[in-house]
């Protein structure tokens, strides 16, 4: 499958995301969103009140780190992915429903802990599925190789699916999560702090596609 590198940006201001999204648009597809909500995890970011007319040159996904996700995903029309965290859903119904809604599509996103046979049972709605590599909250992490043993499981059970990894992803690890079967690579740090955003990208993507 093609690999894409998808820059994934944690703020806490509408100012600043933008800046971040001008800053690498012009070199990506995607561009990731972090949504944090200080209770499902211990951060609080920028919410739906700052993702109206957001720049149209990029493709955009929501990762929902929140408590009660279908009520974000409504205040977000679109045709956006939608990440959520299993581990916070409690209605898939009202979920599938603004999903439908939102005019956007379901993805689903898990933690390093939360065993594979509980993504299978929410699998069959998503069109995508997003492996985190660290525990959520915090940029800058270390990535978390052990959860590539769940990626390959995937990815045997799933050939076709879209398979994401988010978390301590850079050139230094993008190989290994590649090979272990994800073709969506979500890196924050690593693109951010580097001064040539494009380079940055182009050096994880290379780094991914190498033999």
């Amino acid at each position: 499958m093609e690999l894409e590198v998808i820059p994934a940006i944690l703020v806490k201001d509408r100012a600043e995301l933008l800046r971040r999204i001008a800053a690498v648009s012009p070199h990506v597809k995607t561009v990731h969103i972090d949504v944090m909500d200080d209770k499902f995890v211990p951060n609080k970011t920028i919410g739906p009140e700052s993702f109206s007319d957001l720049p149209k040159d990029v493709e955009y996904e929501f990762h929902w780190m929140v408590e009660n996700p279908q009520d974000y995903i409504v205040k977000v029309p679109g045709p956006h992915i939608h990440l959520v965290h299993i581990e916070t859903v409690k209605d898939w119904p009202a979920v599938d429903e603004a999903i439908k809604k939102s005019g956007g599509k379901l993805g689903i996103a898990y933690n390093p802990s939360t065993p594979n046979p509980h993504v299978l049972i929410a699998i069959e709605r998503a069109q995508r599925v997003l492996a985190m590599t660290v525990v959520p909250g915090f940029s800058g992490q270390k990535y978390m190789q052990e959860v590539e043993e769940k990626i390959r499981e995937l990815r045997l059970l799933r050939p076709g699916l879209d398979i994401e990894v988010d978390g301590g992803i850079g050139p230094d690890t993008a190989k290994s999560a590649a090979k272990a079967g994800a073709n969506k690579l979500a890196a924050s740090s690593a693109i951010f702090k580097a001064d040539d955003k494009k380079k940055a990208i182009n050096d994880i993507l290379a780094k991914a596609g190498g033999d």
